[in-house]
């Protein structure tokens, strides 16, 4: 029972600091989350399929 609750407790400490980053963003978007940021996920340089960003490209345009 001890585990139970040390793992509720901790699993909602993760709740509450992404809910607290992303009531701290603005607009409240996590930032960097497309594939295509990573040259490890993406060595070719495709574009996102998500919403169509290419690596160079600055912000998502969804």
């Amino acid at each position: 029972m001890k585990l139970f609750i040390l793992v509720l407790v901790i699993l909602g400490l993760c709740v509450a600091g992404m809910a607290i980053k992303i009531w701290g963003k603005k607009g409240g978007r996590f930032s960097g989350t497309c594939a295509s940021q990573s040259p490890y996920l993406n060595p070719e340089g495709t574009p996102c399929s998500f919403c169509g960003k290419l690596p160079e490209e600055a912000d998502c345009k969804k």
